[in-house]
């Protein structure tokens, strides 16, 4: 093993060695802690290195991103349009899986990447080839937001936190003490039946599995309802 580390620091530096490197370091303790120093340290050069093929710490994250964006299941060849989706924005789910960091740094860049737009770019295409006006397409991408990328903010965790996995936050009992679950007892009730099990989430708050599927459903069900019906935005 150790013959293999110095196999692998002293091959030749690249963007694309760097951007692995990077990926696998915020994998194992979040993008928090991950810095140009720390990166250049685990590919055994120094920082300044870096900079020869990444501008800065905004640069190197945005190519972080594109580079697991890049991991996502490409259109199967003349699918359906309603499995192709489902297909594709479970397989960013699963790859966010690998990549708890992934989501929070998704939604923080000030643009999205070239990755992500393409990504994007290529749901509208499907959505486009089925049939789907401009109109059902602009509002469809709208219904979906970040679940088309594989997440969604949890309603009723506010903890979530990049690169770190774990439960989906306080147990009802903490998030609804005695007095506020006599208040609001509906939502009380509500909020005590969403436990989720352990590891069953993407990331710190995230919902689980069962959850990002039961509305993921509801939506390409409703959609394509309104896709038979021609369904139109304008009067």
């Amino acid at each position: 093993m150790a013959e293999q580390a110095d196999v692998a620091r002293r091959a030749p530096l690249s963007r694309a060695r760097i951007l692995r490197t990077a990926v696998a370091l915020a994998d194992e303790a979040g993008i928090a802690a991950l810095s140009m120093r720390n990166l250049a340290q685990e590919l055994g050069v120094v920082p300044m290195a870096l900079y020869k093929h990444v501008a800065n710490k905004d640069e190197l994250l945005d190519g972080m991103i594109d580079a697991v964006v890049a991991e996502i299941d490409p259109p199967a060849p003349d699918g359906d349009w309603k499995h192709t989706i489902r297909r594709r924005v479970l397989s960013a789910r699963q790859m966010l899986r690998r990549h708890p960091w992934a989501s929070l740094a998704i939604e923080t860049r000030d643009a999205a990447t070239p990755g992500v737009l393409a990504y994007l770019d290529s749901m509208v295409e499907v959505f486009r080839a089925g049939g789907f006006s401009v109109d059902l397409a602009h509002h469809v991408m709208h219904a979906m937001g970040s679940r088309i990328l594989g997440f969604s903010q949890e309603l009723f965790d506010a903890s979530r936190r990049a690169g770190r996995s774990g439960t989906s936050g306080p147990e009802p009992s903490a998030a609804f003490p005695p007095e506020a679950a006599a208040r609001f007892p509906h939502l009380a009730e509500v909020a005590g039946a969403a436990s989720h099990e352990d590891g069953s989430v993407v990331g710190s708050g995230c919902d689980d599995q069962f959850e990002f599927e039961f509305a993921l459903d509801l939506l390409l069900d409703g959609v394509e309802r309104l896709h038979r019906q021609g369904w139109t935005s304008s009067p």
